[in-house]
């Protein structure tokens, strides 16, 4: 059979361009599909996961030295365990998804030494069991063939998975970690905090309305003004917030007792100090976590850069901010402060004065209570001052005059065992 010729002059039919454009972007679509799921998947849904494990360290001694929160054999050992552990995983086919270990207890055993760490992975939910199998046999066969000095601690599980809030918990135990310093940056005359950056920072409130500032030191224990409860003595009504802003808050925590030093007198400044403790723990993460307490010898020379912050006043008789604030002072010698046209001799030893003879930066009403840090040993924060007095806000030769923390130093152990 022969094919029929086409019929002269006939039309073939052609695609439109709004079709050509519907299909193209079908196309698109489906190609994106099935383009995006795997990318999605490898990239987008990779999660944190947690583990906990413990070695043993037969090779080094303890040092009482190991348990003093950043003292420098503790840091370095520290270091020494987290890079060998670095080099395993680093060299490791788990090398994509490995992103840290974490030392947080180091105690005596029987043979040298005994450690926790919390090691960091990064992807997705559904490989959660073969990366656990595969770092449990990683860490095995690196120890067993003895090229390290760490060792498996039998006595535990090798590797327990652990939810993100309590390692994030354990990763922000360390006290003073938060804002990097020095900083160019500049309540009175003060800037706005970043977050994170003071995250011992809390809010005392009578009633839910921010009354004093004060500084968390434990998982209970916050560190505030005496003076603060001049009016309301009743625990029941105060609470504690925290995060850089009063409304929202970030978390609040009802009060269950406050102790005040057995020597203060609302009529004078001296031993202006007093413990808060806490209804429940809190949990630390990276907005919330307390700051260091410094030894009781620690003196901060003058002319030390330190800081001061607060939800307080803006300027004497100003308007009270939402979001918390910082400012940057010097601290003050006594002798100064105590000069005639100064304070003429009412700073006592047991009082701190830190600002500028100048005036302008200083705290201000609504900031008693908070702290006054100092950072030492590497951006690590301490706990020097408690906000207690002065005239006026930020007046020429009034600076601001502050607890002395470790003049009470012992005085907060034997409450706190802190």
């Amino acid at each position: 059979m022969m094919y029929q010729p086409s019929i002269l002059g006939r039309r073939t039919h052609s695609l439109k361009p709004w079709m050509i454009a519907l299909i193209i972007t079908a196309v698109v679509l489906v190609l994106a599909v099935i383009i995006g799921l795997p990318v999605y998947f490898l990239v987008f849904d990779q999660k944190v996961h947690y583990y906990q494990t413990s070695f043993q360290i037969p090779s080094i001694e303890y040092n009482l030295d190991f348990s003093v929160e950043h003292s420098k054999n503790r840091t370095d050992l520290k270091q020494k365990i987290s890079s060998e552990i670095d080099e395993i995983f680093q060299r490791s086919s788990l090398n994509r998804h490995y992103i840290k270990s974490h030392v947080f207890n180091v105690r005596p055993s029987n043979n040298g030494l005994k450690i926790n760490v919390l090691l960091k992975f990064q992807f997705t939910s559904n490989n959660a069991d073969t990366i656990k199998r595969e770092a449990d046999s990683i860490l095995h066969q690196k120890l067993k063939l003895n090229e390290s000095f760490l060792k498996i601690d039998t006595s535990l599980p090798y590797l327990k998975a652990m939810n993100n809030v309590q390692a994030e918990h354990i990763l922000n135990s360390c006290c003073g970690l938060g804002r990097e310093f020095p900083s160019m940056e500049r309540i009175a005359y003060g800037n706005v905090a970043k977050k994170a950056d003071w995250p011992w920072q809390a809010s005392l409130q009578v009633d839910g309305i921010h009354f004093c500032g004060a500084t968390l030191i434990s998982e209970v224990w916050l560190l505030t003004a005496a003076h603060c409860f001049d009016s309301y003595k009743n625990p029941k009504r105060w609470t504690a917030s925290f995060g850089t802003t009063l409304s929202p808050a970030l978390m609040r925590q009802e009060v269950q007792s406050v102790v005040i030093h057995e020597d203060y007198a609302s009529h004078k400044h001296d031993d202006d100090i007093a413990l808060v403790k806490l209804s429940a723990p809190v949990i630390f993460s990276d907005e919330v976590h307390r700051v260091c307490l410094p030894d009781a010898t620690f003196e901060a020379l003058p002319e030390s850069k330190v800081f001061v912050t607060g939800w307080g006043a803006l300027k004497a008789n100003g308007p009270f901010p939402n979001t918390l604030r910082e400012v940057e002072v010097e601290i003050i010698s006594n002798d100064i402060c105590n000069q005639i046209h100064v304070y003429g001799g009412a700073v006592s030893s047991g009082m701190i004065c830190a600002g500028f003879l100048k005036g302008k930066l200083d705290a201000c009403e609504g900031d008693s209570g908070g702290p006054l840090v100092i950072p030492r040993d590497g951006n690590i924060w301490y706990l020097i001052g408690i906000v207690s007095w002065g005239m006026d806000c930020g007046k020429e030769n009034k600076p601001g005059v502050y607890t002395k923390v470790t003049r009470y130093r012992d005085w907060i152990k034997s409450k706190t065992d802190i």
